[in-house]
């Protein structure tokens, strides 16, 4: 297995290179360059044809939908798992979205090359949008790491293709469109690696998602989409939340407002050990966020269900306020290990067992992310690992289900563009883009296998659909 690690101290003892001046030091590369990343990229098309990529092999072993959706739930707050198989059953792409582990399962019954990089694991098409950075600006980028690992670069591409396809049937597109639209994510993916493998690596690296995204990937039908998004975006702060979810005390201080079933004020006892927790959470930060979250005082604390996978984990929001009684909105969103942890053995891959599930998902997030929030962070609470963020942080999304049907692939080229820019930061560039190539053959692979899986996920959601209307798995719908 060809892996990428960009761990120091990854080289034998240092020593002096013939004619070199100052010793080969750990962690940093040697000179000059033993092997071509590029050439060893190509070589592992004898192993692994790209068009092997087209296919998708469902054994007998394979769960049963409903059953799948039940085993995910497992550990989660009884009394809200039907709100999130409620939220499942809405349409085949909510499945999607909520069955990272089934696809996992699947997705290691297929052809890989082996070269690893932290992945999304949930990199679908609705997990990517709009967020304030540390100055006001917005940029565009994945925004959901609950299931990050160290895994097969594939998985996430497969992912995001077979989301464009549903996303697309339940848009109106028609299928030549839907298919088109997984075609262009796979393209965009290997021409944005092949670029970024031309970069000076410093160039790479730090190449931010912005209105040159949109060119780069010819994604200008989208653009009318993106700044109605990015204005909703820049209202869409801590400010907002607390004037719509709190009331002013006699005091003049603000306490949440109970909004069942998505919004309740914790407990006393419960509200004490979160807010006792982001002790721990300093601790987490750089040390310069310190005496930003110095000058605010901790008021609030109330349970918020959150997404559609997400929903059953422990999730809260904490209010704090400055001493101009302004409010910051912190989320503290409980980590599980990540439903792609299982099946990471037979993909070739280790599973070292994560320190903290919080720690994993924030360090993931910054692996892949060129801007990240500057408030994440993780904690514990009652013995649980939770990640710590911003609420709120001026964040937008496009429904990749609600855009017009020529939009989708615009979409599309856009997200495979930022996906490769995600896994560059892990995965040399030169190695991705040696064994994608130049010509479509990936591209046409990938998104076969994305049609076959989309017709697969429709019959699993009819699956988990019956399921509920035989009453063998209690749903609560439209909440």
């Amino acid at each position: 297995m060809v892996t990428e690690r960009t761990t120091a101290g990854a080289g034998t003892a240092a020593g002096t290179e013939s004619g070199a001046r100052v010793p080969w030091i750990r962690g940093f590369a040697r000179w000059p360059s033993q092997g071509s990343p590029k050439a060893a990229g190509k070589a592992l098309r004898a192993r692994v044809g790209r068009a092997a990529h087209a296919e998708l092999t469902l054994d007998g072993g394979r769960p049963e939908a409903a059953a799948a959706v039940e085993e995910s739930n497992r550990g989660r707050i009884p009394e809200l798992t039907p709100i999130r198989v409620g939220r499942m059953a809405a349409t085949p792409f909510a499945f999607l979205r909520g069955s990272a582990g089934l696809m996992a399962y699947d997705l290691a019954r297929t052809p890989m090359t082996g070269i690893g990089a932290q992945i999304c694991g949930d990199a679908h098409a609705g997990n990517f949008g709009l967020y304030g950075d540390a100055r006001g600006g917005l940029v565009i980028d994945l925004n959901d790491f609950d299931e990050t690992v160290h895994g097969p670069w594939e998985w996430d591409l497969k992912r995001l293709a077979a989301s464009l396809v549903l996303a697309g049937r339940e848009a109106g597109a028609d299928e030549d469109r839907c298919r088109e639209a997984a075609h262009d994510a796979v393209g965009a993916y290997r021409r944005t690696m092949r670029l970024l493998a031309r970069l000076p690596v410093l160039d790479a690296w730090n190449a931010i998602a912005d209105e040159e995204l949109v060119s780069q990937s010819d994604a200008y039908d989208l653009i009318g989409t993106l700044e109605r998004v990015s204005e909703k975006a820049r209202a869409n702060t801590s400010g907002r939340f607390a004037a719509k979810s709190t009331e002013v005390l006699d005091d003049g201080t603000r306490r949440f407002v109970d909004a069942p079933p998505v919004l309740r004020r914790a407990p006393d006892a419960e509200a004490a050990a979160v807010a006792v927790s982001l002790e721990e959470y300093l601790g987490t930060l750089s040390e310069d966020r310190l005496p930003l979250l110095a000058r605010y005082a901790v008021h609030d604390v109330a349970f918020r269900v959150v997404g559609t996978g997400s929903v059953g984990m422990r999730s809260y929001v904490v209010l704090l306020l400055d001493h101009r009684g302004e409010p910051l909105v912190l989320q503290v969103k409980e980590a599980r290990p990540s439903a792609l942890v299982p099946y990471l053995p037979q993909a070739g891959f280790d599973t070292p067992e994560a320190a903290h599930e919080g720690r994993r998902v924030v360090l993931g997030q910054k692996r892949m992310q060129v801007v990240s929030d500057n408030l994440l962070g993780w904690t514990s609470v009652d013995g649980r690992p939770f990640q710590v963020r911003q609420f709120r942080n001026r964040k937008g999304s496009v429904d990749p289900a609600a855009l017009a049907a020529d939009q989708i692939d615009d979409y599309a080229r856009m997200t495979g563009a930022l996906l490769a820019r995600a896994h560059s930061h892990s995965a040399d560039p030169r190695l991705v883009s040696g064994y994608c190539g130049k010509s479509e053959e990936l591209d046409e692979a990938v998104a076969s296998f994305a049609v076959a899986y989309a017709d697969r996920t429709e019959a699993d959601h009819a699956g988990l659909v019956a399921a509920i209307r035989e009453g063998r798995v209690a749903a609560e719908l439209g909440i």
